[in-house]
């Protein structure tokens, strides 16, 4: 398995703030996503699922999870 990620993006939505959540195509077709406060830890999923993922964020379909 590769995990080479030389090509992070920061989200655009991260702005300045601490917390930035960066996302990269891998070397293996697989869509790595980490957090800015723990770099080594990555998630990985299919283009396919990151765009449903995706999807679901904009349609504030996750909006609940935050309201702690």
């Amino acid at each position: 398995m590769s995990t080479s990620t030389d090509n992070w993006q920061k989200s655009s939505f991260s702005g300045n703030a601490a917390n930035c959540v960066y996302v990269a195509l891998d070397g293996d077709s697989k869509v790595r996503m980490r957090e800015s406060d723990a770099p080594g830890t990555t998630l990985a999923t299919a283009p396919a699922t990151f765009g449903v993922f995706i999807r679901a964020v904009k349609a504030g379909a996750l909006d609940r999870l935050s309201a702690g």
